[in-house]
């Protein structure tokens, strides 16, 4: 990662892909970005500039950071024998919706633990008891099978306290 100082207008970052491509974010004093994509055999040339809004850069940041912890959950699933990585999506009907997170009570019941939360494109890591779910959230959770299993039916259950 290489940090440029670009006087009268902001700050410049910039990093290079394993496969040699040359790819920036230009962060404006305004608060305006642009991802800059950099021509493969000029690197000093730019191909785009393309401006972000903040809704824009924030989903951007929120994709990348998903995929990367679904892949480092991906790779701990390969080291734990017996453990599996699982998105369960909260059915609108869920119990839960609108309620905390520790009301699930999901770790005591199950043993399964749920180290995230997607919400549209934001990813929500390591959500707290008293994080609230809504409608169309999706969890990621660790466990086993059977722990995974008795945590989708707790989640779609019509007696949570069961």
């Amino acid at each position: 990662m290489e940090q440029t100082s670009l006087p009268g207008i902001g700050v410049r970052h910039d990093f290079v892909t394993e496969a040699g491509r040359r790819l920036g974010v230009v962060s404006h004093r305004d608060g305006r970005r642009a991802l800059i994509v950099y021509d493969r055999d000029d690197p000093d040339a730019r191909l785009a500039a393309i401006p972000l809004t903040d809704d824009e850069a924030e989903a951007l940041a929120d994709l990348l950071g998903a995929s990367l912890m679904l892949g480092q959950l991906a790779g701990l699933r390969d080291q734990a024998a017996g453990l599996l990585t699982e998105q369960i999506a909260l059915p609108a009907s869920s119990p839960f919706v609108g309620r905390p997170l520790g009301d699930t009570r999901a770790r005591t019941r199950t043993s399964a633990s749920i180290v995230a939360t997607l919400r549209s494109a934001q990813v929500i890591p390591s959500p707290g008891p008293d994080f609230r779910f809504e409608n169309g959230d999706v969890v990621v959770a660790v466990g086993t099978r059977k722990s995974l299993d008795a945590l989708t039916r707790i989640l779609a259950d019509n007696d949570p306290d069961g």
